[in-house]
């Protein structure tokens, strides 16, 4: 049964690789809103989970407001996977005209340092797009990490898929992953990471939107250790097709403390920089799992 779901998840993602991609944009557009409303109204638990979690971005909001707020993040998740359908098949110049990015000097000045640059953000609107916008309009290759996923062919297709849009891939397998983004740092290189939700043992506790919650140590620690530019960004969508952004201030290392505080303080002020960013556009948001410590000891209880 395990093998034939497999088949069946793999088979799915490969159509929409192959078949979105080649519908019109206004009809992917519709059939992506489509989906998301079918599942919306369906109240399954990726739905309450989201809706569960941006309860504590919208503390103020009723039961009216947040059904309204997982409606529209069903709607952004959605246009993510359609967007994403239709990446490879974009032309370059595109991810200029359609990605706006504040401050984007920000990113260009710590590039030209030849420091190395670590771009941190959390799962907001299309961060593959804004990869794409780095390769295609910055002109900047990257490496990144992404997790393991099952069935293997269906990581296989991600892994294929963001390579064609210029990432250098490497999966999420703990020391040898950050060895070798290290050395991408040392040599003046940039990698951008995901970074809202710990995916290992070793997160660091932070304080987000008032409850304790676990963020990965990896961007502090590696720029700790390499002297790179920490860099966090947020993405929104707007009113228009475009896709918009903003690159944060430059996360420093503490100059006193021992390297545990130095990188608590850095995961905390990255944590407050998604916060932010959260907080103004909590519908772009696709966290549909379960993020703060205490969702966590309830499954585990």
């Amino acid at each position: 049964m395990g093998r034939m779901q497999d088949k069946l998840v793999d088979g799915v993602y490969g159509l929409g690789w192959a078949g979105v991609k080649k519908l019109p944009e206004p009809a992917a557009v519709a059939l992506g809103r489509r989906i998301a409303d079918y599942v919306w109204k369906r109240r399954g638990k990726s739905v309450l989970r989201l809706e569960s979690n941006l309860a504590r971005v919208v503390p103020q909001a009723g039961p009216e407001r947040l059904r309204e707020l997982s409606r529209a993040g069903m709607r952004s998740y959605m246009r993510y996977w359609m967007e994403s359908f239709r990446l490879p098949a974009m032309a370059p110049e595109r991810f200029g005209t359609d990605v706006e990015i504040k401050d984007e000097h920000l990113l260009r000045e710590a590039l030209a340092s030849g420091r190395g640059v670590i771009v941190a953000l959390p799962h907001l609107a299309n961060w593959d797009l804004a990869g794409a916008w780095v390769t295609g309009h910055v002109g900047v290759g990257f490496t990144t990490v992404a997790e393991r996923l099952k069935p293997e062919s269906l990581f296989d297709r991600f892994v294929a898929y963001r390579e064609s849009l210029g990432m250098e891939v490497l999966p999420h397998n703990g020391g040898a992953a950050f060895g070798t983004l290290a050395r991408r740092l040392r040599s003046g290189g940039m990698i951008c990471l995901v970074a809202d939700r710990d995916l290992s043992a070793s997160g660091v506790e932070v304080d987000f939107f008032g409850a304790a919650a676990r963020m990965p140590a990896g961007p502090a620690l590696l720029a700790q250790q390499t002297g790179a530019a920490l860099l966090p960004a947020t993405l929104h969508y707007g009113d228009t097709p475009k896709m918009y952004g903003r690159i944060h201030p430059e996360v420093e290392v503490p100059r006193a403390g021992t390297r545990t505080e130095k990188t608590a303080a850095m995961t905390q002020a990255l944590a407050d920089a998604f916060a932010e960013g959260i907080a103004e556009h909590p519908e772009d948001w696709h966290m549909l799992q379960r993020l703060w410590l205490d969702d966590l000891e309830e499954r585990s209880a």
